[in-house]
């Protein structure tokens, strides 16, 4: 069975709609989608960047807005621009780090990012991870206490130090054996890649 490795940010915008139709593009393809949350701001950070860039380059923030709410449309999924962006993200990735295995996350973080991208919830708040939880059907006991332990913020990190050593920049980035794909219009291109790889592995 071939398996694409899907890594997302809570806090990112093309993170959403690559959550909202991943499963529906590969569903009955004998594909194996896994979900791989991280954190994009250590990153950023090592680049130089103390925010996003579509708030450091206007332009770019000013052009990405449109482009999602012409994508959501597209999809018929919501949008309502976070009244703060980007949200901080790492309370809702501890949670779906430590329940990456459980066959209920995928819809745990599609409601975190309807959550922050079309009711405007802050999703650091442990109350709107609850919610979220409650929202995918999962008894909502002692999960966030889970997330919480200094095991699982340690895996979190190792995470996202995996990604930054692969390579991967943004969010969201596909892995499909090594190969790396970034953004959310890239999705079908690593699907394909899935079912019949073009090139051999360039070193």
């Amino acid at each position: 069975m071939a398996t694409l490795e899907f890594w997302f940010e809570f806090a990112s915008t093309y993170s959403y709609p690559a959550a909202a139709r991943i499963e529906a593009l590969t569903r009955g393809t004998g594909i194996a989608v896994v979900w791989k949350p991280f954190l994009l701001g250590p990153i950023f950070q090592r680049q130089g960047w103390n925010d996003s860039p579509f708030n450091l380059y206007p332009a770019q923030g000013h052009y990405m807005w449109r482009d999602l709410e012409r994508i959501c449309a597209d999809l018929g999924i919501p949008l309502q621009r976070p009244s703060v962006f980007p949200r901080n993200s790492v309370l809702a990735a501890r949670v779906a780090c430590r329940f990456a295995s459980e066959p209920w996350l995928p819809d745990f973080v599609r409601q975190v990012f309807h959550a922050n991208f079309a009711d405007d919830l802050d999703i650091s708040n442990p109350r709107v991870i609850a919610m979220c939880l409650d929202r995918a059907g999962v008894p909502t006991a002692g999960k966030i206490e889970s997330a919480l332990t200094t095991q699982n913020k340690d895996a979190l990190r190792a995470q996202t130090e995996q990604a930054e050593a692969i390579g991967i920049f943004g969010a969201p980035t596909f892995i499909v054996d090594q190969e790396l794909f970034w953004g959310n219009d890239r999705l079908e291109r690593a699907i394909a890649w899935c079912k019949s790889p073009r090139l051999g592995r360039v070193a």
